[in-house]
């Protein structure tokens, strides 16, 4: 059995795979390392599997490209951790951007509960200087969106080492895009993180496969990630920016209807619902995504029902804070604001207890 599996996920990077399959062996052996590669490929419209099948007399190097999944790094890289013979895993990229002599130090490193980075920021740490202004600002800025999950100082590193014992259940996990890395730590059980400084290269072949779909993925992601681990707190924030976004489209087409010089009582009652409807629509396709589907016209009259009750609260409290407190009286953007903030939580608890919940969707498919 190899002392560390070395799983590179790959799509297009038939040209690189021979000088990482020599850079490995020339840090490894030496080290008196044992290992094995597997090249985790995404059926590369390239010349992957006849590299491969080249190097395979020169180095304990192996192929696998699993069917009926999308092309995903993630997706990919968990593939070949579970096709890993070592209880040590290596996860590293195809374009010499992570340094192979670096292998020994995190396999020394790793031991059962323990997740290992080579990172880019540690102490000791550093990357080619041809990074621009826009690539420096990209990193360091989903790097910072990231360190409220986990703590460490390089969470975006695709270059790490885990025991294979530690991988969480497929249950639990769902990746997307390229930050693999990122969902093993925020939902494994490990004891600790341990940064490894690097020295990150820039490719020299091949074209980087980072691209705006993979940013929007990456936030997707981010996004799937403070449910996880922030659920309740996730879920009021993006309820709150849905509020604010309905909000937004009450004043419009308020303003447009009296633009047409209609009454603006006429107006008022009218705007509330396209926006009443905004909410409804983009609270079960963002805020509530993860939870049971139930038939849309039903629901749409429930959150009809309880934003009306919830303007009622807001009214109501308005009405009789500026009416029996000489404080709210005098200061009635104050009562206006208590009137919101009372109707707010209790349009979130219905909307979470009532209009989206999980029980009212497994009841029914019950």
């Amino acid at each position: 059995m190899p002392q560390v599996s070395l799983v590179v996920p790959t799509y297009r990077e038939a040209e690189n795979l021979e000088a990482l399959c020599d850079s490995v062996e020339v840090n490894l052996r030496k080290r008196k390392i044992s290992y094995e590669i597997i090249i985790a490929d995404d059926h590369s419209p390239d010349n992957t599997i006849g590299v491969v099948a080249s190097l395979t007399a020169r180095y304990p190097v192996r192929l696998i490209q699993p069917l009926n999944r999308q092309r995903d790094l993630s997706l990919a890289v968990l593939d070949g951790i579970r096709e890993a013979k070592s209880e040590f895993v290596v996860v590293m990229d195809a374009d010499l951007s992570h340094p192979t002599e670096k292998i020994p130090a995190l396999v020394s490193t790793l031991r059962e509960g323990v997740f290992v980075l080579g990172s880019r920021y540690a102490d000791g740490a550093s990357f080619e200087k041809g990074w621009g202004l826009w690539r420096f600002l990209n990193s360091s800025i989903a790097t910072v969106l990231a360190w409220p999950l986990i703590q460490c100082k390089d969470p975006m590193s695709g270059f790490f080492g885990l025991c294979k014992t530690d991988l969480p259940s497929a249950e639990s996990l769902h990746p997307i895009g390229y930050k693999i890395a990122l969902e093993l730590m925020v939902k494994g059980n490990f004891d600790a993180v341990i940064e490894i400084p690097i020295h990150f290269k820039d490719r020299t072949r091949g074209k980087s496969k980072l691209n705006l779909k993979q940013q929007v993925k990456y936030l997707r992601h981010l996004r799937r990630l403070y449910l996880f681990k922030f659920r309740l707190q996730a879920e009021i924030v993006q309820y709150g920016l849905v509020g604010a976004s309905g909000f937004l489209v009450d004043i419009s087409f308020y303003l447009v209807m009296q633009a047409f010089s209609i009454d603006h009582l006429l107006a008022r009652a009218i705007s509330f619902w396209p926006a009443v409807s905004w909410n409804w629509g983009l609270n079960r396709l963002v805020t509530f995504s993860g939870r049971r589907r139930r038939p849309k016209a039903k629901q749409w009259l429930e959150f009809v029902v309880t934003s009306a009750i919830g303007f009622s609260i807001n009214w109501g409290v308005y009405s009789w804070s500026t009416s029996n407190i000489d404080f709210f009286s005098d200061n009635r953007l104050a009562a206006l604001i208590l009137g919101i903030f009372f109707a707010s939580i209790f349009n979130f608890m219905s909307a979470t207890f009532l209009i989206y919940s999980n029980v009212r969707g497994q009841n029914k498919l019950l």
